[in-house]
C-alpha cells in the first residue's frame, strides 16, 4: 500500500531524482529519511512495519508498505530510482547481528536480498546513467584481523556483489561500513541504560580496556546523504566511516553516569564477568579501522559528541519507562 505524497510536492516534481531508502522504519533507516526529506527530490521510502513521513520537507514523500522477501516486492520497490540506500539487514533479539550465528533466514536477506536489489537495478534502463547504490556494512568487514561473526562474513560478502556489479557498470556501487551506531532503539547503548535505570550493574566481558568505535544514529544518515553527493568519486568503493574511538569500559560508566542523573542514585557499578559461550575471539581485542579515505573525499566528520550522544539515548529510555 502506498500513502499519499506529502505536502513536499510541487510543480514539475515528477523531474526530481527518485532516492528509494530500503528499510526505512529501522533506527538508522528512519534518520535517513529524516536527513532526505530537506531535499528537493522524490523520495520513496520502503519499509515493512508501519512508517511515519517527517513532516514539513521539501522532498515528494511515499511510503511502501513492503516484505522484500516477497516475489516481486524488490522490483516494484526500486522501480525508476536513481539511487537505492540498502538498510536491510536480518537482525534478531533487540538487533543484534549476532543471530546470523543461528538464523537461517539471516543470509537470505543479508546476502540474497542485496544480489536482487543489485539486479533489479542493473535492469533499469532509463537511457542515463545506471542507478546509485549505497549499502549499510559493518566496519567488522574493514578489521585486518580474522572475521570477527558470521554476520560479518555475510556483509563482506555482499559487499563483493555490489563491487563487482560496480566494476561492471551495472550500477555505481558504494558499501559504507558502519561503527556501532548509537540510537535509543537498539544496540548495546539502550540495552545498557535499561539496566542502569533499573540499579542493575553493567557487565564487561574483559577488563573493559578494548576499544571500538560508537557514532551517533543521526551522524550515520548524514554518512548516507554525503555518499549520494560523493556518488562519482566513491563508485566501486567500500568505505569505513568511523566515529568516536572509546574504551568499551568509559562507554558503559558514561551510561552509569548519565542514568544516576535520571535516578538520583549513585551511578551503578561496571563489572567485569567471564564471557559468555557464544563470544567471539574478535570480542575481546581492539577493532581498528582506518576511516580516512571516507572522511578526505567527502569532508564528512561526526557532528555529535558521544556524551551528548549517550545522554540522549538514556533520556529516551527513561522517558519511555516513564511513560509505561
Amino acid at each position: 500500500m502506498t500513502a499519499p505524497p506529502s505536502s513536499g510536492a510541487g510543480q514539475n516534481a515528477s523531474r526530481r531524482p527518485l532516492v528509494v531508502v530500503l528499510g526505512a522504519s529501522g533506527y538508522i533507516g528512519s534518520a535517513v529519511v529524516r536527513e532526505l526529506s530537506g531535499r528537493r527530490i522524490r523520495l520513496r521510502a520502503v519499509a515493512r512495519g508501519p512508517f511515519a513521513v517527517p513532516g514539513g520537507g521539501r522532498a515528494t514523500t511515499e511510503v511502501v508498505r513492503a516484505d522484500l522477501t516477497e516475489e516481486g516486492a524488490v522490483a516494484d520497490a526500486v522501480h525508476g530510482a536513481d539511487a537505492v540506500i540498502h538498510l536491510v539487514a536480518h537482525m534478531r533479539g533487540q538487533g543484534s547481528w549476532r543471530s546470523a550465528a543461528s538464523d537461517p533466514r539471516a543470509e537470505r536477506v543479508n546476502v540474497g536480498l542485496v544480489r536482487e536489489v543489485i539486479a533489479r537495478c542493473a535492469a533499469a534502463d532509463g537511457g542515463g546513467p545506471p542507478p546509485i547504490l549505497l549499502l549499510a556494512s559493518t566496519n567488522q568487514v574493514a578489521d585486518g584481523g580474522p572475521q570477527r561473526s558470521v554476520y560479518a562474513r555475510q556483509k563482506a560478502e555482499a559487499e563483493r556483489h555490489l563491487l563487482d556489479a560496480a566494476a561492471r557498470g551495472a550500477v555505481r556501487g558504494i558499501a559504507l561500513r558502519l561503527p556501532t551506531t548509537v540510537g535509543s532503539e537498539a544496540g548495546v547503548a539502550p540495552a545498557m541504560a535499561r539496566r542502569a535505570l533499573s540499579g542493575e550493574p553493567l557487565t564487561l566481558w574483559h577488563d573493559g580496556t578494548v576499544r571500538r568505535e560508537f557514532l551517533d544514529v543521526s551522524d550515520a544518515a548524514r554518512a548516507f546523504t554525503v555518499a549520494l553527493d560523493h556518488a562519482a568519486a566513491l563508485d566501486g568503493r567500500a568505505c569505513a566511516v568511523g566515529g568516536h574511538v572509546v574504551t568499551l569500559g568509559d562507554l558503559f560508566r558514561t551510561i552509569a553516569d548519565a542514568a544516576a542523573v535520571h535516578t538520583g542514585r549513585p551511578p551503578v557499578p561496571v563489572l567485569s564477568v567471564e564471557p559468555p559461550d557464544y563470544a567471539e575471539t574478535g570480542d575481546l581485542r581492539d577493532l581498528d579501522v582506518d576511516s580516512s579515505v571516507f572522511r578526505d573525499m567527502t569532508g564528512w566528520r561526526p557532528e555529535v559528541p558521544l556524551e551528548q550522544a549517550v545522554d540522549d539515548v538514556v533520556s529516551a529510555v527513561a522517558r519511555r519507562r516513564a511513560a509505561g
